[in-house]
């Protein structure tokens, strides 16, 4: 982007005044080509984020996140404290394709699929627009006295507002904890569970206070992926760009009048009509270059195009473009950092997806109980004590479960009853056993043993111990 006589822009943000006061941004409802597209992505994403947590798969919910008890569902899959890694490998995955998705077409994920954009562009703002009107209406009902009909419009809308928040905070919350869990506390008495009351009244508020007041604020100020782009961005990137060699020629911008021509007189196609600054809903102005503010929503590509068409000039004088197609008439080619992390990514997927094969059904833990060595028993029989725990993340019971040695001679025992059981579905069993075996078997004072998880006669899991005996003098 060529210099502009005026670059105090990069010393501020547009929706704060040079006193450090809120600027309120009001911007002009969009529409166009890309808005359309916006809106089907956008609402298909609403249906995901809505419904997710209320769909079953096999019994388990599409999506779940309960932090709390350690509980995870992605895509209807249980995934346990002891699948961990396989959260950190999706974690990592996910930042690397951010990562590359922001080297190659910027802040695109801000505007179309972030769920704070979407939710404040597509449900708080038209909401806004229909009850209080478009731009211009918006800024004289806020500067009027507080006639009837201003509280009526304000009140209204804040109302809604405070439903829609508290909707999506049961979302949340059914996220949280379990779409089970939350009908179950719905249906029943709140004052039975003020635990999950005083968090839903709680998101609620923030909810509301996100986007009844603090808006755009959450992308320009507590969103960090604003200036992650900075480091990320190059002048390869695709990015919301404004042609300034078309714009602005050799004299600069000028406004428009009928039946001149522009090009002898050396000015470029931009006619100064701020419509670009009008739709944007940071409040930036594009032909400043790429800012913090900007979340790629193409609401001024759309704008400017429909003024270029009422003008008879081409459109795309803000469009998806890097830095070297409009300064160097380059077209987008892959770089070798893209094909880094394109390489890179394509690596860590390999693996998260060997790992999801080779993941068990049911996770078998035994150790020893703390404290305990080992005892000697008649007959010249070694005994030791340890704790299991078996994990259950299918969706049936796994029934007559036994535990057998591998090579060694010995018998184990269980603290109960029966020494076959059931591990319920999604459900974790713990006990305590004793395993057995003559000391002529062993050989030194640790011995590292096999212990086999079976089903009836199937093997469902393998996991190893370590067996203490007494030191053997030669």
């Amino acid at each position: 982007m060529e210099p502009t006589e005026n670059e105090s822009f990069r010393d501020t943000i547009g929706t704060m005044t040079d006193d450090g006061k809120r600027a309120w941004v009001y911007p002009k409802k969009p529409s166009g080509k890309f808005y359309k597209y916006r809106k089907i992505v956008s609402y298909g994403l609403l249906v995901f984020l809505l419904t997710s947590p209320f769909i079953k798969i096999n019994g388990n919910q599409f999506i779940l996140i309960n932090i709390l008890e350690r509980r995870f569902n992605i895509f209807g899959l249980p995934f346990w404290p002891q699948d961990f890694y396989l959260v950190v490998m999706s974690m990592l995955i996910g930042v690397v394709f951010i990562t590359l998705f922001t080297v190659s077409f910027g802040r695109v994920f801000c505007g179309w699929i972030c769920p704070q954009t979407i939710f404040m562009e597509m449900v708080f703002r038209r909401i806004e627009y229909w009850i209080e009107g478009d731009r211009n209406k918006q800024r004289k009902l806020d500067r009027q006295e507080w006639n009837a009909e201003k509280i009526r419009k304000k009140g209204l809308k804040w109302f809604i507002f405070l439903i829609i928040s508290f909707i999506i905070a049961n979302v949340f919350l059914a996220y949280l904890i379990g779409s089970d869990k939350l009908f179950k506390y719905i249906t029943g008495n709140p004052l039975d569970h003020l635990g999950t009351l005083f968090p839903l009244l709680i998101f609620t508020a923030v909810f509301y206070f996100v986007f009844a007041w603090f808006r755009e604020q959450v992308c320009i100020i507590a969103c960090p992926y604003g200036r992650l782009q900075s480091v990320l961005l190059d002048n390869k990137s695709i990015v919301v760009a404004y042609d300034h060699k078309r714009g602005e020629a050799e004299n600069g911008r000028k406004k428009f009048r009928k039946n001149e021509d522009r090009a002898a007189l050396g000015h470029g196609d931009c006619i100064d009509c701020l419509q670009c600054v009008n739709v944007c809903p940071t409040g930036i102005d594009i032909r400043n270059g790429t800012q913090l503010e900007c979340v790629n929503c193409t609401a001024c590509i759309d704008e400017c195009d429909h003024i270029m068409e009422s003008i008879n000039l081409p459109k795309g004088l803000i469009r998806y473009a890097s830095e070297d197609e409009i300064e160097k008439k380059v077209k987008f080619k892959i770089t070798t950092r893209m094909k880094g992390y394109i390489a890179v990514l394509t690596i860590l997927t390999g693996i998260f997806i060997g790992l999801l094969f080779l993941r068990n059904d049911v996770e078998a833990t035994v150790l020893r109980l703390p404290g305990q060595l080992y005892e000697h028993k008649e007959g010249n029989i070694i005994s030791n004590v340890f704790t299991y725990k078996l994990v259950n993340k299918t969706t049936k019971d796994i029934n007559d479960i036994s535990f057998k040695l591998r090579k060694y001679k010995g018998t184990i025992k269980l603290v109960s009853s029966n020494d076959n059981f059931i591990v319920p579905r999604q459900e974790l069993v713990e006990g305590t056993l004793f395993i057995e075996i003559a000391k002529s078997e062993l050989s030194g004072d640790k011995n590292k043993l096999v212990i086999e998880v079976y089903s009836a006669d199937e093997l469902i899991e393998t996991t190893t111990v370590n067996f203490l005996g007494p030191r053997s003098y030669n």
